[in-house]
């Protein structure tokens, strides 16, 4: 149920507490640098865990399956998310994505279907596909500027998404990014944007404005994938000078 780490440790290694489904408390200490591969994973009784400082690396299905963990607090020395870190911990409300990271991998948070909010800071360049499918109860998501791709289903299905604020640094809208997102009712694309995929906005069923920050011909000079506004209210598109039908 309970697990003190001493400080000689400095790696929790791969499936150390795998499916120990009764263990609801863990102390790590500072000398861990790095939480391996599927190190916690299936810990359904885990409520709470603080990772602490000296932790720069967080490794593919640490905490994956965690059903019952609702917050984490990852610290600024983490650089690396691996992926499934926290796929289908379902009563995760809250987490804070640090500053050092660079990388949101894929499926990272895919299925935490309690998450409601995330700010995504100007450190990540990049967020893989399928980070946040799924997530239910996700209202609100900021991603701040240095992001430059948002990957192929990293939104779908997330129905309760109602507001995203788009940096200007974004270039590409991969394929099914914010599919079946049913509460999205605006969006506004940035005019660094070169492509929106197949399927980006598909199932958007309550999206009745996209706005565009360019002009016109620059909108025009986007490839635009088949479908990419399939089962979207929306008529046109507001650009700075004037509206495009779609």
């Amino acid at each position: 149920t309970s697990v003190i780490i001493p400080d000689s440790v400095t790696t929790i290694g791969y499936e150390v507490f795998k499916d120990c489904t009764s263990l609801t408390n863990v102390t790590i200490p500072d000398s861990v640098t790095s939480i391996d591969h599927s190190a916690f994973m299936g810990c359904t009784s885990l409520t709470s865990i603080i990772i602490p400082n000296s932790v720069t690396i967080i490794k593919e299905w640490a905490f994956m399956g965690c059903t019952s963990l609702t917050s984490v607090i990852i610290p600024d020395s983490v650089t690396t998310i691996g992926y499934e870190v926290f796929k289908d911990c379902t009563s995760l409300t809250n987490v804070t994505v640090p500053n050092g990271v660079t990388s949101i991998e894929y499926s990272s948070f895919e299925g935490c279907t309690s998450l409601t909010s995330v700010i995504i800071p100007d450190s990540v360049t990049t967020i893989r596909y399928s980070s946040f499918k799924g997530c239910t109860s996700l209202t609100n998501v900021t991603i701040q500027n240095g992001v430059t791709s948002i990957g192929y289903s990293s939104f779908e299905g997330c129905t309760s998404l109602s507001n995203i604020t788009i940096p200007d640094s974004l270039t590409s809208i991969w394929v099914s990014a914010f599919m079946g997102c049913t509460s999205l009712t605006s969006i506004i694309i940035p005019d660094n944007v070169t492509s929106i995929d197949v399927g980006s906005f598909s199932g958007c069923t309550s999206l009745t404005n996209i706005s565009y920050s360019g002009t016109i011909s620059q909108w025009e000079l986007i490839r635009k994938g088949n479908n990419w506004n399939e089962n979207v209210p929306a008529t046109k598109v507001i650009c700075l000078d004037g509206e495009v039908d779609l």
